[in-house]
């Protein structure tokens, strides 16, 4: 896929210099992350280690019952080359403790999957407090547009440093910094139950969904165009549906209009260190 090539290079030092600038803005120092054992948030170890150094980047397994060995293995892995410090907090107790409360022991796999991501953010940004960090977030772009995503699970966080990386290109980067190659060559999975694979869900490969959104998102082809370039139009129209009902995964939730400057509408700021606010 020549047309997600990129310069891994400079995509390194543009990250670099996005996450210290953040951190500069918001008044941090130190950065926060939940390391999963994928791609993703090995990569977002590795650049955050690379930017600010791995002393003040805190690392987070967050195993439940059904992860696999091999991703706590892989997550430890990147701690040790990394020499960053880290915390195991076994979530399995909490998410069961709910649902046998709630009477939901035999709750679906999208239910307990949702409770899994948003009780793992929840661990994520209370030791945010005691480790003084920013939440670093570890979303990729393929996962953000077709809203991939639990919101107010692995969706939220305080900045993203690869979500302008489709997932071809995640890979890409990960290479040229060495993430170890049991992370970067396994089939990308939620690790939500034994042997779920991202693709699986998804209904097609990486490599065919990134290209689609390269072209249908960066390069603004509709559907005609698309399918005259090759692809399927029912593809082509599946994924525009993700997209297009996904929305509300990358905005604020709305606000009613009363007055005259509304929240998120017409009053838009960026982010600014509490000492800048003009009186």
């Amino acid at each position: 896929m020549p047309e997600l090539a990129i310069d891994t290079d400079v995509a390194r030092r543009i990250i670099g210099g996005f996450i210290r600038e953040q951190l500069r803005q918001a008044g941090f120092e130190r950065l926060v992350l939940a390391l999963s054992g994928g791609i993703d948030s090995a990569l977002v170890a590795y650049l955050a280690a690379e930017a600010i150094g791995p002393e003040r980047l805190l690392c987070v397994l967050m195993p439940y019952r059904t992860s696999s060995d091999g991703s706590r293995t892989d997550a430890e892995e990147v701690v040790r080359r990394l020499g960053c410090p880290s915390e195991l907090v076994d979530i399995t107790g909490m998410v069961d403790a709910y649902f046998d409360g709630s009477g939901g022991a035999d709750a679906s796999a999208l239910r307990r999957g949702n409770l899994m991501a948003r009780m793992r953010m929840s661990v994520l940004y209370d030791h945010s407090v005691t480790w003084g960090g920013l939440v670093v977030g570890t979303g990729n772009k393929t996962e953000i547009l077709i809203g991939y995503t639990t919101l107010f699970g692995d969706s939220a966080s305080a900045l993203v440093p690869v979500g302008d990386l489709y997932k071809s290109q995640v890979r890409q980067v990960s290479s040229a910094m060495g993430v170890p190659e049991s992370i970067v060559a396994k089939r990308p999975s939620a690790d939500l139950w034994p042997g779920q694979t991202d693709e699986q869900e998804l209904g097609m490969s990486y490599a065919q969904l990134d290209r689609l959104l390269f072209w249908m998102i960066d390069r603004r082809r509709d559907t005609v165009e698309l399918a005259a370039m090759g692809f399927a139009r029912g593809e082509v129209e599946r994924v525009q549906r993700m997209v297009a009902g996904s929305e509300f995964k990358r905005q604020m939730p709305p606000i009613a209009k009363l007055g005259r400057r509304t929240v998120g509408v017409d009053y838009l700021y960026p982010r600014r260190r509490p000492g800048s606010v003009r009186q």
